[in-house]
């Protein structure tokens, strides 16, 4: 059970100092969590290791020998897999693979738990080469790869249930945001726009110090001035203190902030006016005492575009092989649906802001492009100022409808994918009407060939504003890596098949 906005604003206007009944401790909701993450993970490696041994073994009593000094020794392979299982809990804890600082979003949770199972493996082919132990090695093949599977396969399923509980104001750090107020909104407005985050934005302390007012344009409420913080903990329950904007705090008072909190339960976050940059670009480095902040440039290395390129062509060929017949009935049902051509083929703009002829199965009318003007006077529900969309457009055919409802107009673009002038992932490839309309900074979208999906596509699509279009865009050409693709790809699946899936 969580504080609204409105019950922590009255309460700061009527003085009251004490935090919510309500409210859970980080250090309580972590706990529970992590003790639920440590008997599943058990569960899992039980079932993995013992189970490989029984499918490589059978039921009876095989033997671990360990040759030295010319005699041979023995023991169960039992006893192997029991300590190998609590070997395995123990990395996992080592590498903090349950820390609260990484369970619930991004990819860090994921990878500690790769690399925790990595070394421990690589560990234990130490030590059997070096005491000459004998281990069958299809035991120790077949255990790692499952294990690792497995187990971030259930942590997953954690992360589904955790984000749940977190879109209801659960399982979240308590943050009161410090700065100006338009930097507590625009930070306010991001940690809300991704509740999966954790962060539960709960009162804000700005220069003005008007209590039970709100930040503008939010609910949030003010708990008081940058000099009221401590009571402002308090009042909010807030575990979690985050700088938005040092305008108003002289470094003195950031330090100052940093030592009013209680340790181990209360926690400082600088928050700077960057967004959309992904962890690799970003390092920090202290220097005389500064923590300097460093973000690199982006970035393509001949590795990461060749390692595109072999997925884009690995997975366009092998799609277009295993669709052959879904294409083909496609196309039939385009040519006898309405009078016109099968493909439709429009001019778009690509890589480097070079035009190129994208493919798509005909889902309009003949003479749909002719109707354009008419209708883009026309009130739209969906689409922005630059995107031209309708929820019913009238130049959909019946059986158009229905391929857009599940993208499948968008499969002959694999051709396009073959051909080099797209990626299967990328950013949205837009008409030359609509680069017209761009401002300098969105022609950096052109740095990435444009995809048949991207994340404009598992994000809102038609509903997105064009500023939330293109922060999304140039987040991705910023901050491209192939495990990120993969997951947009997983998503876009996802997103075909789910309630609500609104046409190109």
């Amino acid at each position: 059970m969580t504080t609204t906005y409105s019950e922590t604003r009255e309460e700061a206007a009527a003085g009251v100092t004490a935090p919510p009944d309500s409210v859970t401790s980080p250090n309580e909701w972590w706990s529970s969590y992590s003790k639920r993450l440590v008997i599943s993970d058990f569960v899992v490696l039980v079932v993995v290791v013992f189970g490989t041994q029984v499918l490589w073994f059978g039921l009876g009593n095989a033997e671990v020998a360990i040759r030295a000094d010319a005699r041979i020794s023995e023991f169960s392979y039992w006893l192997f897999s029991a300590g190998l299982v609590v070997a395995w809990m123990w990395a996992l804890r080592l590498i903090d693979s349950r820390n609260h600082r990484v369970i619930g979003t991004g990819t860090m949770e994921y990878r500690r738990v790769f690399d925790a199972s990595v070394r421990l493996f690589g560990f234990i082919a130490i030590c059997c080469f070096l005491l000459r132990i004998d281990v069958a090695r299809g035991f120790l093949l077949i255990s790692l790869p499952l294990g690792v599977v497995t187990l971030v396969l259930e942590r997953w399923f954690w992360r589904r249930w955790i984000n749940r509980r977190r879109r209801r104001g659960e399982y979240c750090a308590r943050v009161l945001l410090v700065g100006s107020e338009q930097s507590v909104a625009h930070i306010a407005h991001e940690l809300q726009r991704t509740p999966e985050a954790g962060y539960l934005v709960v009162g804000a302390c700005v220069p003005t110090g008007m209590v039970a007012d709100s930040i503008p344009g939010t609910n949030i409420p003010i708990m008081g001035s940058v000099d009221t913080i401590t009571g402002a903990l308090e009042a909010t329950g807030a575990d979690t203190v985050a700088v938005t904007s040092t305008d108003d705090l002289p470094p003195s008072k950031v330090k100052e902030i940093s030592w009013s909190l209680e340790a181990g339960r209360q926690h400082l976050v600088l928050a700077p006016s960057i967004v959309d940059i992904a962890g690799p670009r970003l390092h920090t480095r202290p220097v005389a005492g500064l923590p300097l902040i460093h973000v690199e440039t982006p970035r393509f290395s001949r590795g990461q575009l060749f390692a595109k390129r072999m997925m884009d062509l690995t997975l366009s060929i092998g799609g277009l092989i295993m669709l052959s017949p879904l294409l083909l009935a496609l196309a039939v049902v385009v040519k006898t649906s309405s009078p016109g051509s099968i493909l439709f083929r429009q001019t778009r703009v690509g890589l480097g802001g070079r035009e190129f002829t994208m493919l798509k199965f005909r889902t309009m009318v003949a003479n749909a492009e002719e109707l354009l003007p008419s209708l883009a006077v026309q009130s739209r529900d969906v689409g922005n100022e630059v995107l031209f969309k309708m929820t019913n457009d009238p130049r959909v055919t019946r059986a158009g409808r229905t391929m857009r409802r599940f993208s499948l107009d968008e499969l002959p673009q694999l051709l396009n994918v073959v051909a080099g002038s797209m990626s299967l992932v990328g950013p949205r490839p837009p008409l030359p009407s609509e680069v017209e309309k761009y401002a300098e900074h969105v022609h950096r979208r052109f740095l990435a060939k444009p995809g048949i999906t991207g994340a404009w596509q598992v994000s809102g699509r038609s509903t997105l504003s064009w500023e939330d279009s293109v922060r999304l865009d140039l987040s991705y050409v910023e901050n491209w890596n192939v495990f990120a693709d993969v997951v947009i790809l997983l998503r876009t699946v996802r997103a075909v098949f789910a309630p609500g899936h609104t046409a190109h």
